[in-house]
């Protein structure tokens, strides 16, 4: 006889008048006058169990006084004759909701203590006492379902991928350092002292070297690593999937990707997606939704006032104009209703997000309301409406400063205006999936003192972006604005505000990635010592080839509608990259750190610690 013949979830009216052997955990437990009836759960749902002490069989009273001691969580095996429920009381929120088992025989096969937290879905814990107790929280239907769906991602993923011809490598997690944004975990060699090897924070390297290699299409579900401040979709280790193909342009990869995320979405949310995506310009993007990473289910777009109002009489405007900045505008549906109170506090978030301020204009009936409209001309007011879309009802947000701050601060306004005013519902499964394109190359780091790479040195740029580069490796004088406008090969997806992936075309010809490392202030030496594998492998007839690597994390967490990834991960850690469930990270005793070669300026735990330390889990 197998252990258990049924799953708890899977007993249903056919199966009446057959035993079934069953095992779980007790859900709930209920005394209806000395007769017990308890829910027991597994991973598969909840079955309905019947204890009485007072059965017709001896088996079943027998069992029946057992289930008198029963509590919740209390973990067992019961076997039983399937029964109808009584006329009136079955459950039709339950698939096993027809039907209850009437208990001849049981086994504790574990008692529990009582949980520190109801295990309900409705009930609300604390992250940090749910990720203290995570094999708890994993009973919730709410953790269970979500990682059925991540697992249901995983086999779509690799099914996908074979399919269409993509050989699934695995790539090194001891690598070498090669930290460019991010910071890198190091790991201490114990037969190299004094050297280290670094957890990836990315696979590129590798998964441009089996290009090299003539695999032409790779493909793998991988572990990273950052040491990274941490927010709501970021952990210090995270899932990708990561892809790279040979002998393919932009088109190339962006089709497959869409083609990948539209089966994806078939198999697992059994959503049709509408292909091909749209796309739009990084340029368009910062401009229309002042964000990269636009989400355009919000009915707000951002527009440029700044032609229009180059000769108004308002010194405010006139003032940012004259010195190069710009004005943004958004109108905000019925926004005519929001208080003087409310207006200005939107006035105060955006001085909190470092802007000098926000000027407002309320479209009536009778025309543009404002304590500022006296500084405008009709023409000026009309265009003021016009361009921003606004209907009566509407209020106008005018922001100037310099083009990127304006930018910022008009996208932060329009995402909070937004959340405020739920002009997005949360209870519809909207998706809104765009293609963002044509990205600058490189953008200059104030705290560096140098141009950096927008995305990753290892992106190309277009040919006219090659041309510019030639010429300031060549000592041709370049102003910064030629250089902004140097366009990378590259290309991000977004889903509802969310950023899902990106990857780009990569430098493919060895002079020209040295050229890319020279331009970023890299020595030769420098160039040699940490890159020196690739640019040499490069060399070996390298196949121009591109790639992309989708947030895992971020996807499921996305499909499942939660805010966080954290809610889509077994175990992950805090917003503190603590795992409250294990106490890592950890100090380790003076033994490991010495055949580490490592010294530390810290108080370090004993080499061999007490008995009590260690019964405690230090």
């Amino acid at each position: 006889m197998p252990f258990r013949t049924h799953h708890c979830g899977k007993v249903n009216k056919p199966l009446v008048g057959t035993v079934v052997t069953l095992c779980g955990w007790v859900h709930s437990v209920r005394n209806h006058g000395g007769v017990i009836f308890i829910d027991l759960r597994d991973r598969s749902g909840i079955v309905q169990a019947v204890f009485n002490p007072k059965a017709s069989t001896e088996k079943a009273a027998g069992a029946g006084q057992v289930g008198e001691a029963l509590k919740p969580e209390y973990v067992l095996k019961i076997s039983g004759i399937v029964n109808p429920r009584p006329a009136g009381t079955e459950n039709p929120k339950l698939p096993t909701g027809e039907i209850e088992i009437l208990v001849e025989d049981v086994e504790i096969l574990n008692p529990s203590k009582t949980p520190v937290f109801e295990l309900s879905d409705y009930v609300e814990v604390s992250e940090e006492v749910r990720l203290r107790y995570r094999y708890l929280d994993l009973r919730r239907q709410r953790l269970l379902k979500n990682l059925k769906l991540r697992n249901e991602v995983y086999i779509a993923t690799r099914t996908f991928f074979a399919e269409n011809g993509f050989l699934e490598v695995e790539t090194p997690f001891l690598t070498k350092s090669t930290p460019e944004g991010a910071r890198d975990f190091l790991v201490p060699s114990r037969l190299h002292p004094e050297k280290f090897y670094a957890l990836p924070q990315s696979p590129q390297l590798f998964k441009q070297t089996l290009m090299v290699g003539g695999l032409e299409r790779y493909f793998q579900i991988v572990r990273c690593f950052r040491d990274e401040d941490l927010r709501a979709d970021r952990q210090p280790e995270f899932t990708q999937v990561d892809i790279e193909l040979s002998f393919v342009d932009e088109e190339d990869v962006i089709r497959i990707c869409e083609q990948y995320l539209s089966q994806l979405f078939q198999k697992v949310s059994g959503i049709e997606l509408k292909l091909p995506f749209p796309r739009i310009s990084y340029a368009d993007a910062m401009l229309k939704y002042g964000s990269d990473k636009p989400d355009l289910r919000i009915p707000i777009s951002i527009c440029d006032l700044s032609t229009t109002l180059k000769n108004c009489g308002f010194k405010v405007f006139a003032s940012v104009l004259n010195t190069g900045g710009a004005v943004r505008a958004l109108a905000v549906p019925k926004g005519s209703m929001l208080s003087r109170q409310q207006i200005d506090n939107y006035i105060e978030y955006t001085k909190h997000l470092g802007g000098k301020g926000m000027a407002w204009f309320k479209v009536t009936e009778t025309g543009i309301e404002s304590n500022i409209t006296k500084f405008f001309t009709p023409d000026e007011l009309n265009n003021i409406k016009g361009l921003t879309d606004a209907k009566t009802g509407d209020i106008i947000f005018v922001i100037a400063d310099k083009p990127a701050v304006a930018a910022m601060i008009a996208g932060e306004l329009r995402l909070k205006v937004s959340a405020d005013l739920k002009l997005v519902d949360d209870t519809k499964q909207e998706l809104k999936f765009v293609w963002v394109v044509n990205f600058p190359l490189l953008e200059y780091s104030a705290e560096d003192k140098r141009w950096v790479a927008k995305h990753h040195p290892f992106t190309s740029a277009n040919e006219d972006g090659w041309k510019v580069m030639e010429d300031i490796a060549n000592g041709k004088q370049v102003t910064e604005e030629v250089i902004e406008q140097i366009r990378a090969r590259a290309y991000d997806i977004v889903l509802n505000g969310n950023e899902i992936g990106g990857g780009s075309i990569r430098i493919h010809r060895p002079e020209r990635q040295e050229l890319m490392f020279k331009l970023l202030k890299l020595t030769p030496s420098e160039i040699t010592e940490r890159f020196g594998f690739l640019v040499d492998a490069l060399s070996y007839g390298a196949p121009p080839h591109g790639g992309l690597a989708f947030g895992l994390d971020r996807l499921v967490a996305l499909m499942c509608g939660e805010a966080s990834i954290r809610d889509t991960i077994a175990f992950p850690k805090t917003q503190r990259g603590i795992c409250p469930l294990t106490s890592a990270p950890d100090t380790v005793n003076t033994k490991q750190l010495k055949e580490l070669h490592i010294k530390t300026d810290v108080i370090l735990k004993e080499a061999n610690p007490k008995p009590s330390d260690m019964d405690s889990g230090k």
